[in-house]
């Protein structure tokens, strides 16, 4: 069932999952466009969430988006509801506040070279724009890096400070799967006035799945529902991604992800389990319920 209605305001609106944007050609909504798709979601009961390029929207956009509730999602700025930073550069040019909540789009590279001060941000959302390219060497080089960076955000939280790292603590906060959900829970309305599955579809050319005037129509829409993925729905790696259009690109099926997005999970879950007992033993978190240990870090092993 729909929740949520993602509104590119423009073509070169930001990324703010793992796919790029690599568009520069302005294509703003048009205002028609804008304002029916908005009654659409309010007619629908959708909760809608606005992705804006990197420039001022015409004032009549601006008065006519705050005539819902909405989430702002912008690139380098403060006032939005999700920020969002593009390199780890960018942080300290862009002057954020450590205790600013941000999303930081890297590459594994970025990284594996800044690891040591990741721990430093109160609350910090990594997404990893490279996923597609990774292999078993950057899983190694992750598996390691991931322990550093718990062992500094440990350090940092027993000594009292703030400290919030979305890969080695969304786990541990977690009692059900909180995924992507584009083509089951969210849908996207782009500038050219039709929905996609999600931002990535529209800007990677795939077809659309409906018009304002007919509604959303998604083929085998069953196959985005987490119930009809076998092997997600017994799953407890909760934190993961399974993020549709990486599944499309890795496995040419939307319901399965491809083995990296798998091992990342697990990585990432196993490393938020040592997390949590360190923290438990130095009476930190004592409330929060321990995470099995298991032994394998792809489901596809255990079948």
């Amino acid at each position: 069932m729909l929740k949520y209605l993602v509104i590119l305001l423009d073509d070169t609106s930001v990324s703010f999952c793992h796919y790029r944007n690599d568009k520069e050609v302005r294509r703003l909504i048009p205002y028609d466009d804008l304002k029916s798709a908005i009654i659409w979601a309010m007619k629908e009961n959708l909760m809608v969430q606005f992705v804006y390029p990197n420039y001022t929207l015409p004032i009549e956009y601006v008065e006519l988006i705050d005539t819902i509730d909405h989430v702002d999602i912008a690139e380098n700025d403060f006032d939005a509801d999700v920020l969002i930073v593009n390199g780890f550069d960018s942080i300290s040019t862009s002057g954020i506040s450590p205790d600013l909540p941000f999303v930081l789009r890297i590459t594994a590279k970025e990284f594996f070279d800044n690891v040591d001060r990741l721990s430093e941000f109160s609350a910090l959302t990594i997404v990893f724009t490279d996923m597609e390219d990774w292999g078993d060497d950057t899983l190694d080089k992750y598996k390691t890096a991931l322990g550093k960076l718990s062992r500094n955000v440990s350090l940092r939280i027993s000594s009292g400070e703030s400290s919030r790292v979305n890969l080695v603590m969304d786990r541990m906060q977690l009692s059900s799967m909180n995924n992507c959900g584009a083509g089951d829970e969210s849908i996207t309305f782009a500038p050219d006035g039709q929905f996609y599955i999600c931002p990535a579809f529209y800007l990677n050319g795939e077809p659309p799945v409906g018009t304002l005037e007919k509604g959303v129509d998604i083929p085998n829409a069953q196959l985005y529902k987490r119930s009809y993925a076998p092997i997600c729905r017994n799953c407890d790696a909760y934190n993961c991604k399974r993020c549709i259009w990486l599944n499309k690109l890795k496995t040419h099926e939307v319901n399965t992800p491809g083995r990296e997005q798998c091992v990342m999970a697990h990585l990432e879950r196993n490393e938020s389990r040592r997390l949590l007992e360190s923290l438990k033993s130095d009476g930190i978190y004592k409330t929060i319920a321990s995470i099995p240990e298991i032994d394998y870090l792809d489901p596809f092993e255990k079948l």
